[in-house]
């Protein structure tokens, strides 16, 4: 597995699994084992998800060793401040079966993420954690941040697909020594992803799916990538990109579907901060 290496000098699968939006336990624990029995070894949920349960319970079944998994989760808005985000931290161990994460993100730039981010950095040195990091920062509250606190994000992790391939932001994360991941690879399929006829055409010459060459380009771009299926055909192929390599001319072709612009959510918006605020775990 290709990796990419951390600022702390940790190395990080390029490609892993998502569990986002599988809430049921016994259905995220079989997709969980599906993956690790495929090859994936990172594996990123979140308190929010309500399936930190089943990961630890599927890590603990699959007989792959933990140090050979990189898991990571996030500490929701709800559990913000320093000493509530620290309790939230073990219950996220307790719940994972596990003595300590991979990496610990930050899931949203809201409530008091400054306290949040201390009591990572806390869990850090105490061997809770080997890596911490954020999610969702867009630029401005990603250099307010760094700017502010003792060990630098290792990972912002953040909406990124060839729709919105955050230029700006990579540029960004890059000065600070901070690496881009990506969540939502596929974009959930909106803007008619799919069926993308540059993506296809693309396809047809390296003999792979729409899905293989939309994460071959965010791979190649250096974005560490979490794709979710609950089908196992496709954690497989999903997993089958480091077996081709696209064009500058491909890359480029790709590049220019960039939007710039969000397929979900605003985070300046006093709506979507609203509804952010008010969900409760």
């Amino acid at each position: 597995m290709q990796t990419v290496k951390l600022n702390n000098g940790i190395d990080m699968p390029i490609l892993g699994f998502g569990v986002y939006q599988i809430p049921d336990n016994s259905e995220c624990e079989r997709v969980v084992l599906d993956a690790l029995e495929t090859g994936y070894r990172l594996i990123d949920t979140a308190q929010a998800y309500f399936n930190e349960e089943a990961v630890g319970s599927a890590i603990k079944k699959s007989g792959v060793e933990r140090k050979d998994i990189f898991l990571v989760t996030k500490i929701w808005v709800s559990n913000a401040g320093e000493e509530k985000a620290y309790k939230s931290i073990d219950e996220s161990l307790r719940k994972l079966q596990t003595d300590y994460l991979d990496l610990i993100l930050i899931h949203q730039p809201f409530n008091d993420y400054y306290g949040t981010y201390r009591a990572m950095e806390r869990a850090c040195k105490e061997g809770k954690t080997r890596a911490i990091g954020v999610s969702n920062f867009y630029p401005d509250r990603f250099v307010d941040l760094s700017h502010f606190v003792e060990i630098q994000p290792a990972i912002n992790q953040v909406e990124t697909h060839v729709f919105q391939q955050q230029k700006t932001a990579k540029e960004i994360m890059k000065k600070y020594n901070t690496q881009i991941m990506s969540w939502g690879p596929f974009a959930e399929g909106k803007n008619n992803y799919f069926q993308n006829e540059t993506l296809k055409e693309i396809g047809a010459k390296y003999g792979k799916s729409v899905a293989q060459v939309a994460l071959r380009f965010l791979v190649q771009e250096g974005v560490v990538v979490i794709p979710k299926s609950t089908h196992k055909n496709r954690m497989e192929e999903n997993f089958n990109i480091f077996d081709f390599e696209l064009s500058l001319d491909d890359l480029n072709k790709i590049r220019a579907l960039d939007t710039g612009r969000s397929l979900f959510c605003d985070h300046y918006s006093p709506d979507f901060v609203d509804f952010i605020a008010n969900y409760k775990i």
